[in-house]
């Protein structure tokens, strides 16, 4: 499915076509975006946000404040969320606050905060379409870079013949994939992406491990893939998933079964990003029989393989290779001679020092390092979009 993974938001305004929204929300879903749905106080008389609700699996949002505890719907963060943002139908009242930036409602509010792309698809009536202030506010729309997909010419409510039709669900279904399919910047692209711990066994009941969650390799593996590119992620034992298309998942638990995962494929990848906290070092000595209860026990421990080093060494010209350092003490220092001793392009660095960053956060606060001599701080954020920085450099 095409658009797995993509998050849309749609704006729902008061024209009689909002019926026709259900067909492209179920469209969309049926492809699988997430999809997320604003409606106009006015849209509600058209359209049910009952059926907009189920088709979309969301519940849809008309207000800044929920109605059971007044929580409140933030318009910042849905203006984050969406990879698209389309409002649809779009009335002459709608694109003239849209073109003078007024704020009123939760809609209008999200549109001033979308940082996506932002497409309007009017639906009204044909003297109203016409009108020189609907058309200078459409004019003045496109030069703020908003799209406007053209109504279509045919009968309309009011029993007139002419333009200011919405558009067919199916063909703005069709330019919404079209859309995704040509921002693919990294289509053709393999990449490979390691993430989440590895556990080293001990005995058949225990092993060594540490507390990644995976979270941060599975959302950049995420951003690549819906950037069109083929995806390996060579994942450790975790509690999440992914459904995104374009990721070949491959699940692995000890440090040598990602070891040999990752070196299988690694000679015809174009990038190798290595986000996964490999275990150091393990048991000397595995017990196929669960080892009895003492009152002390040693364990004498190995190192286990270098991936990164490895994949430094023996890198293709033509690859880009990007590596973590997680560190809680002259964090520059260490994270800049991991960069030079193992022949990396970039490598990020989380500290442990910084509140909401690190492991079994949703939450990174990172510092990117460049072969060149580059370093780009970025503040705290969610792992989707440090994930979506990292990626960028990519592109």
């Amino acid at each position: 499915m095409k658009l797995t993974g993509r998050n849309i938001l749609l704006g729902v305004t008061g024209s009689i076509a909002a019926y026709k929204v259900t067909f492209l929300v179920r469209l969309l879903v049926k492809e699988g975006a997430n999809v997320k749905v604003i409606v106009s106080t006015s849209a509600k008389e058209f359209v049910s946000p009952v059926v907009l609700s189920t088709l979309s699996k969301n519940k849809v949002l008309e207000s800044f404040y929920k109605e059971e505890g007044f929580v409140w719907n933030n318009h910042v963060d849905l203006g984050l969320w969406a990879d698209l943002f389309v409002i649809a139908p779009a009335t002459a009242n709608t694109l003239a606050k849209m073109n003078t930036g007024i704020c009123d409602s939760l809609l209008t509010a999200t549109i001033l905060s979308a940082r996506c792309p932002v497409w309007v698809a009017p639906a009204m009536d044909l003297d109203m379409y016409a009108h020189q202030s609907t058309q200078n506010n459409l004019t003045q729309l496109i030069d703020k870079g908003v799209k406007v997909l053209e109504p279509e010419s045919g009968q309309l409510a009011s029993g007139l013949e002419g333009q200011g039709r919405l558009q067919e669900p199916e063909v703005i279904f069709n330019q919404i994939k079209n859309f995704f399919t040509a921002n693919s910047p990294l289509s053709g692209k393999k990449i490979l992406v390691s993430a989440g711990p590895t556990y080293e066994r001990i005995d058949p009941v225990r092993f060594i491990g540490n507390h990644s969650s995976g979270k941060m390799g599975y959302a950049i593996a995420e951003q690549a893939a819906m950037l069109g590119a083929e995806v390996t992620l060579v994942s450790g034992p975790v509690s999440i998933t992914t459904n995104v298309a374009g990721i070949n998942k491959v699940m692995v638990q000890t440090a040598d079964e990602m070891f040999e995962a990752c070196t299988s494929v690694h000679k015809s990848m174009d990038v190798i990003i290595m986000a996964a906290a490999v275990a150091d070092f393990k048991p000397k000595h595995f017990s196929d029989k669960k080892i009895k209860k003492k009152e002390t026990m040693t364990i004498e421990l190995e190192k286990n393989k270098d991936i990164l080093k490895f994949m430094g060494a023996n890198r293709n010209n033509y690859q880009t290779l990007i590596g973590f350092a997680l560190e809680n003490d002259n964090e520059e220092f260490y994270a800049k001679g991991k960069l030079e001793k193992k022949n990396l392009d970039y490598i990020v660095l989380n500290s442990l020092n910084d509140k909401g960053a690190g492991f079994g956060h949703n939450t990174n606060k990172v510092t990117i390092y460049s072969k060149v001599g580059t370093r780009m701080p970025l503040p705290l954020m969610s792992k989707q979009e440090v994930a979506r920085e990292i990626v960028s450099l990519l592109v």
